[in-house]
């Protein structure tokens, strides 16, 4: 439980700084306008969206399609990935709150940015939240 509420907390920053460095994916509070925790549970909420998306949708593709990744040198996550982010969006919306994304070079860019943000940020934390040996 506490490396999954690790990897959330991971997922909302790199998502909270993908929507202030790519113009075209942003996230619409659930709140009024100005209200902060609504702002961060829904980034929370988006973060969780994305990282269930990411896990169960998002490995059956990369299982399946694992010639595709091999013929294309990998280059096919690209596209995944960014898919992946705009059923996100599309996720959050039915819910009336959350993740936009303006298009599918957008979201291509988004996932990019994001999955380097999260790297970065677990590599930093990795130190202080490692696992303990038993």
């Amino acid at each position: 439980m506490g490396r999954f509420l690790i990897r959330l907390i991971i997922n909302t920053i790199a998502l909270w700084l993908t929507t202030l460095i790519v113009e075209g994916v942003k996230v619409v509070s659930y709140g009024v306008e100005g209200d902060t925790v609504a702002l961060v549970l829904t980034y929370l909420i988006v973060g969780a969206i994305f990282g269930i998306v990411n896990a169960v949708i998002g490995n059956a593709i990369r299982i399946v399609a694992f010639p595709i990744y091999i013929l294309t040198l990998g280059l096919i996550a690209l596209v995944v990935n960014g898919l992946l982010l705009l059923l996100v969006a599309w996720i959050s919306s039915l819910l009336g709150f959350g993740l936009t994304v303006d298009g599918f070079w957008w979201g291509v860019l988004g996932a990019v940015v994001l999955g380097l943000l999260s790297w970065l940020i677990g590599v930093l934390l990795r130190p202080f939240v490692g696992r303990k040996r038993a």
